[in-house]
């Protein structure tokens, strides 16, 4: 069994696809890369040849929950990171992630600091990662990133953790790890699961990665069509009241809209 894997998710035609997969290449500890999609077409087949990776089709139920659960159930390692196909890896993020496991043989996902491409420009210092590296400050600590009250306080806050940047110990999961029928909010849904069982949340505050935000991406499209808050009120309300839900819906909607280009 692999000790760490990379599974990219492709779908459709991402103009950045290749640009990913040569940042996995350039790890300085290497790990096996698969590729999955659920819409086949002669694009990806072709980056897959050129970069000698296995491409295996989804031929089920399509989605970002089920992509994401087809993509971990093909990997056979302890670790398994979900490559976002617009995004790009630093060459030490595999190496460290795998040095903080064997440290840390009780965690439930292991996740760096990030930075953001915003179209070509990157930017590893926005308001909108500094907010949530001073969220995810108390983790630093191995005892709370042990607490259950400390990990669902700051959850309970919004979603900090950027999901590119997680790797799920699959050692100490059940599979699927994903609720599928969510759109934007189910890796926040999963954190929250995750977050009432024993095990650690391992952060590394390290920027280890770059997300990018574009028009065509998938979190872009969802706040331009308005279908986040229905998903944000349903994770608010397993962490509050009612009332203290909808005020936070509010206040959360005004930061998502940084993630509009």
């Amino acid at each position: 069994m692999n000790k760490h894997m990379f599974v990219v998710c492709a779908y459709k035609e991402s103009a950045f696809l290749e640009e990913c997969i040569c940042s996995l290449e350039k790890q300085t500890v290497p790990s096996e890369i698969v590729m999955i999609t659920s819409t086949p077409n002669v694009y990806i087949e072709q980056i897959a040849e050129k970069h000698h990776i296995p491409l295996v089709i989804n031929h089920g139920v399509s989605g970002i929950g089920p992509d994401w659960n087809f993509g971990i159930a093909q990997c056979e390692a302890h670790l398994v990171t979900i490559a976002h196909q617009d995004d790009t890896y630093e060459p030490e993020y595999a190496r460290t992630v795998m040095e903080q496991y064997e440290g840390n043989k009780d965690a439930l996902i292991i996740f760096s600091d990030y930075g953001e491409i915003r179209n070509t420009e990157v930017c590893d210092d926005s308001n909108l990662v500094g907010i949530k590296r001073k969220m995810l400050f108390p983790l630093r600590f191995k005892c709370f990133a042990r607490n259950r009250f400390v990990r669902r306080r700051i959850l309970g806050m919004g979603n900090a953790i950027c999901c590119p940047a997680v790797t799920y110990v699959l050692d100490n999961l059940e599979l699927p790890i994903f609720r599928e029928g969510l759109k934007s909010n189910l890796d926040w849904e999963t954190w929250e699961r995750l977050s009432r069982k024993k095990g650690a949340f391992v952060y590394i505050p390290q920027v280890l990665m770059h997300h990018r935000i574009h028009e065509e991406s998938t979190t872009s499209e969802l706040i331009h069509e308005n279908k986040r808050s229905q998903e944000d009120y349903e994770i608010f309300v397993k962490f509050w009241p009612p009332f203290i839900a909808k005020l936070l819906c509010r206040m959360y909607a005004n930061g998502e809209k940084y993630n509009e280009v």
